[in-house]
């Protein structure tokens, strides 16, 4: 999102920040984003800069009122009080919201470990099952029948914000649904004020070993940092780590790979 956009999503995530977290509140943000995804129109008019803040609140008030809770209602008015550079951003916003508040959920259940690592899992299951990766992304084969089969892998092995996040990944809004995993991860880390570091390594790392890497790397970057490990032979030996668009890439086959390009240089 660009300038004002980002700015009016700011304010509403300090609406979300106030408000009474339910078990209901992310499913309701993302019901309304799913409405503004299919209705142009009424996008346009909530974003509208011609139409007054109190003209799109008051509208919004009047298709809502009633229909979602009071706490979603106070966060959807003050995302269409503010000025958005796209009237899908608004939508995308909403989107983001509804995950913040099915995380919030959970760190209010104290359940946020398990859901990063529930997510983190889920992620590799999938990274791995090719087969299941295509017919979650299959957009031939209806919303329904997709979510029923995330919502069977999970079944009695995930908590309940776990599994609604996944069926929302298989919907996905325009992202795959890998993509969108990779988001709802990173949206839990912020919860903590955490960055995510994906770790590589030949074998699993000892708890000894995720402590000291860890703390390695908050020193470095100046924030918590949460590990995710990969077993991945591939490395030899030693560590990769990819902390957004940086890699700091420690492993023995990424130096035979510089040694074998200097002695061909």
């Amino acid at each position: 999102m660009r300038g004002a956009s980002k700015e009016s999503l700011a304010r509403a995530e300090q609406a979300l920040a106030g408000a009474a977290v339910t078990e209901s509140l992310g499913a309701e943000l993302f019901s309304v984003a799913k409405v503004l995804d299919t209705n142009g129109a009424l996008r346009r008019a909530l974003t509208d800069p011609a139409r007054s803040a109190e003209g799109r609140t008051g509208l919004v008030r009047q298709l809502f009122d009633g229909k979602v809770s009071a706490q979603t209602l106070e966060i959807l008015t003050a995302a269409v009080a503010g000025r958005w550079v796209s009237s899908r951003d608004l939508a995308n916003a909403l989107d983001d919201l509804s995950v913040q508040a099915e995380v919030a959920y959970a760190d209010q259940q104290g359940s946020l470990d398990e859901l990063e690592d529930q997510l983190f899992r889920l992620d590799r299951v999938v990274a791995v099952e090719r087969v299941l990766a295509d017919k979650l992304s299959d957009r031939s084969i209806p919303l329904a029948p997709r979510q029923e089969l995330i919502h069977g892998l999970l079944q009695g092995k995930a908590d309940a914000v776990t599994v609604r996040l996944a069926e929302r990944a298989v919907d996905g809004r325009g992202r795959s649904f890998a993509a969108s995993l990779r988001a709802y991860q990173v949206a839990a880390a912020a919860r903590r004020q955490a960055s995510i570091a994906t770790v590589r390594a030949a074998t699993d790392l000892t708890e000894a070993e995720r402590g000291r890497l860890a703390e390695l790397l908050g020193r470095q970057y100046g924030r918590q940092i949460q590990l995710n490990v990969i077993v991945d032979p591939s490395v030899v030996g030693g560590v990769r780590v990819d902390i957004g668009d940086e890699v700091i890439d420690g492993t023995i086959a990424a130096r035979l790979d510089e040694a074998q390009r200097r002695i061909a240089g």
